[in-house]
């Protein structure tokens, strides 16, 4: 390999690595909370908003399991070492280790004597059981609730965090990819480039899926990124898919000064693709920076034929935060929707590296992504595959 090759190589690499330097804030004018995360497993807790729940008949068992430092990967297994085959067990998201988490999960009701080997998981309780009609999917939630002590925290925490909390409920939170989404070392995507145009990479063959989405999430965060440094992020262009916040319902903008009002008051918001075989190109302006975006990298819309896509929302339309006071420290309550990121959320009103290693001496890292993870790490196109 040249010198020159070399460096173009080494120069890709570092445009892939996820940093969040590189995403700019919604209220960089206002001032953070500081403080620290996850010092301790209650301090991060997270419970599922299910989908549906479960109707009391049918031939699979729901549990509601409530867990502390124990990941959703060690219950599945628990019910394996019980004799029941992995491919039978539902669940609906993956929760890590470093938290108190609550999920449902679901196993065939004719091996519903496997729960008793939960009894003896440490950490694990199982709250409620249930019967459906059918196994519990991957996303087959509507979101999570979380609550999270921020340690450590300025002394006027409370109003900043008020403060920056008014500021997103009137223009939106960004829907940022996390570092949980790019690998221990962010490094996820550059393996996912490298895949797409054809290189050989160590361990493709089992993770070729998490490389490649990682790829679709950092050209979703540079195009989001885009949007906030050029005054579009509350606005529409034409070309654009927008999205109704109460509804869901995605339509083609025709003209982006007509429908940017209902964007400005947050009713409707833009989308940005997850490229993939099912996705069209945007007309416009909107299909002009996604194929620019794309141009940057060396790549097309070719090089992800293997996925098949979606279109994420660019903003989430927060509501019922709550931000308590609790001596040195701040309490922050609220609900995201599925596939969005609580640390995305906590990077804006704290104002620091959210993702510093956990301090806690029995935390873990999510064995897929490397990193913890604070949301369910579904592929935001799963349900299509």
């Amino acid at each position: 390999m040249t010198t020159e090759v070399q460096h173009q190589t080494t120069q890709r690499r570092a445009d892939l690595l996820f940093d969040w330097d590189r995403l700019p804030l919604v209220s960089p004018d206002l001032p953070g909370t500081g403080g620290v995360i996850r010092v301790e497993p209650d301090d991060f807790q997270v419970e599922e908003i299910p989908a549906y729940l479960p109707s009391g008949a049918g031939a699979h068992t729901y549990l509601k399991v409530h867990k502390r430092g124990a990941t959703t990967r060690d219950v599945v297994l628990a019910l394996v070492g019980a004799g029941v085959a992995e491919k039978r067990i539902g669940v609906a998201g993956l929760k890590d280790k470093s938290a108190v988490t609550v999920q449902w999960l679901s196993l065939p009701a004719s091996e519903e004597a496997a729960v008793a080997a939960l009894a003896d998981l440490p950490g694990v309780t199982v709250l409620e059981s249930s019967r459906h009609t059918n196994k519990l999917g991957m996303g087959h939630l509507r979101g999570n609730r979380f609550t999270i002590r921020v340690r450590g925290v300025v002394p006027d925490a409370a109003s900043r965090a008020r403060a920056i909390v008014d500021r997103l409920a009137v223009v939106g939170a960004p829907n940022w990819f996390g570092p949980q989404r790019f690998g221990r070392f962010g490094s996820n995507a550059w393996d996912g480039w490298r895949i797409v145009t054809g290189e050989s990479v160590h361990g493709a063959h089992r993770l070729k899926r998490f490389f490649v989405s990682s790829l679709q999430s950092l050209l979703f965060n540079r195009l989001l990124a885009h949007r906030l440094e050029s005054g579009t992020y509350t606005r529409l262009i034409d070309g654009d898919w927008a999205r109704k916040h109460d509804t869901g319902g995605t339509f083609l903008v025709d003209d982006g000064t007509f429908e940017s009002p209902r964007a400005e008051r947050l009713e409707i918001s833009a989308t940005i693709p997850l490229y993939g075989r099912k996705v069209k190109v945007s007309p416009a302006a909107a299909g002009e920076l996604e194929t620019r975006a794309l141009d940057d990298l060396g790549l097309s819309w070719q090089h992800f034929t293997s996925r098949r896509g979606d279109r994420r929302i660019t903003r989430l339309a927060l509501a019922n935060v709550e931000v308590i006071p609790a001596g040195e420290d701040l309490i922050l309550s609220f609900a995201l929707p599925k596939g969005s990121y609580a640390t995305a959320l906590l990077r804006e009103i704290m104002k620091v590296d959210v993702d510093q290693p956990t301090v806690w001496a029995g935390a873990s890292a999510d064995p897929a992504s490397g990193a913890a993870s604070d949301h369910d790490d579904v592929d935001d196109d799963d349900e299509l595959d």
